[in-house]
């Protein structure tokens, strides 16, 4: 008795028989497949390890799992005196220190009732978004590399490198500078400084016009970006999801327009946004983005004010260098400042900025001592990564891999 499976004869030759006839009535049954991505994969963007459950190639669910970096920062900063507290959370997204120090700066001066100069305020500006554009070109660059555009690191190095050398300048570090102060900046702009910055946002929208040349001719970068794991505003905004991720799916919301802080309501720009909300959309906003940024920067310093960097309250603020050799009182007022800090009036806050991967927001609660009772930050990488899963089910692997680049997370601050 033969069956359907078996083979049949005709005409002396041994064939198989059709594949519906050798399947009959079963299904096809898959494997699922669980795959350990990173924690030590160049494509992770970090120390970032991904759960991922794979249908041959297609993406069935992805569990993010964190902790790898374990820097304890906040618990941290809970043992320094406010001003020593700086360079700790700067640590945190390393690519957007000035941001860092900014959230943190803003909540102490909130709690402090402490009036920023006008100065100050445009100085951190400018370094802010000198930080934007250069964490958007580390992003740009190592994503390309992802997807194939090899040539594109460079590229975005070499402009790179310009910036960190004007954070040199100002301030005596390239990375990690410490030159935002509660209270303002640690000093003033060198001579010949404003001069530099010029000529890197003479040249800076020519580069960019450069980086969507190569891109955007790019058939393979664009159908792996084209079309590929689109979220949509709605599930973004459940999510808690903010900055580019957030605009490229339609939505404006940037702090910097909509609740406004160290003087940004004073320049005008734009907010690129995206229409599909794929990571096409993503890639584009953030390139809109910086020369955005090299429009603040110019009007920041076209109308850059005279006055003072740094608040003139003493006892914030450490007096002048040169006072030191000359007043008894300035020298007092440096040694208690240095050994025991400032306090604050007993309190909490929360301070808000928009960093160049969504809102950054930092808690402080002050006892009334020289040191916080709690510090807490919200890192938009740590918010971002839960779009993960939702972007990429029923995607293929490749695309993960594109996604993951787009959202563009550091796991400093994911692991702060």
């Amino acid at each position: 008795m033969s069956t359907k499976s078996d083979y049949r004869r005709m005409e002396g030759s041994i064939t198989l028989a059709p594949l519906s006839e050798q399947i009959g009535s079963q299904r096809l049954s898959s494997e699922l497949l669980t795959l350990n991505f990173g924690p030590h994969h160049p494509a992770t963007h970090g120390v970032l390890r991904l759960l991922v459950t794979l249908d041959g190639e297609i993406v069935q669910d992805v569990k993010p799992i964190i902790g790898y970096v374990h820097t304890g920062i906040e618990k941290t900063a809970e043992d320094k005196a406010y001003w020593k507290v700086i360079p700790v959370v700067e640590r945190m997204d390393y690519l957007a220190y000035y941001f860092n120090a900014l959230a943190f700066c803003g909540a102490v001066e909130t709690l402090l009732e402490c009036e920023v100069p006008k100065r100050a305020q445009y100085l951190r500006v400018i370094h802010l978004e000198l930080n934007r554009i250069m964490s958007h070109l580390v992003w740009l660059g190592t994503s390309a590399l992802d997807l194939g555009a090899m040539s594109m690191f460079w590229y975005c190095f070499r402009e790179r490198e310009q910036i960190l050398d004007l954070f040199e300048m100002s301030s005596g570090q390239r990375m990690h500078t410490r030159y935002f102060q509660v209270g303002g900046v640690i000093e003033d702009i060198p001579i010949g400084f404003a001069e530099k910055v010029r000529e890197f946002t003479r040249i800076m929208p020519g580069r960019v016009d450069q980086y969507n040349d190569l891109l955007r001719r790019n058939e393979i970068l664009l159908q792996r970006l084209r079309g590929t794991c689109p979220l949509d505003e709605r599930t973004l905004l459940e999510l808690g999801v903010t900055g580019p991720l957030l605009r490229a799916a339609g939505n404006p919301w940037d702090l910097r327009k909509a609740a406004p802080y160290s003087s940004y309501e004073d320049f005008d720009f734009k907010i690129p946004v995206g229409t599909v909300g794929d990571n096409y959309d993503r890639f584009a906003v953030r390139i809109a983005e910086m020369k955005e940024s090299v429009k603040i920067i110019d009007q920041a310093l076209d109308g850059l004010p005279e006055g003072p960097y740094i608040t003139e309250d003493r006892k914030i603020a450490l007096p002048p260098r040169h006072e030191l050799a000359t007043s008894m009182e300035a020298l007092i007022h440096h040694f208690k400042l240095v050994t025991e800090g400032f306090r604050v009036p007993p309190g909490e806050v929360y301070y808000a900025i928009e960093s160049p991967r969504g809102e950054l927001g930092c808690f402080v609660r002050s006892d009334g001592s020289a040191k916080p009772a709690r510090v807490h930050m919200r890192d938009p990488s740590f918010v971002n990564l839960q779009a993960t899963a939702p972007m990429t089910r029923g995607a293929y692997i490749a695309d993960l891999i594109a996604t993951l680049a787009m959202l563009d997370p550091i796991l400093g601050g994911v692991d702060r």
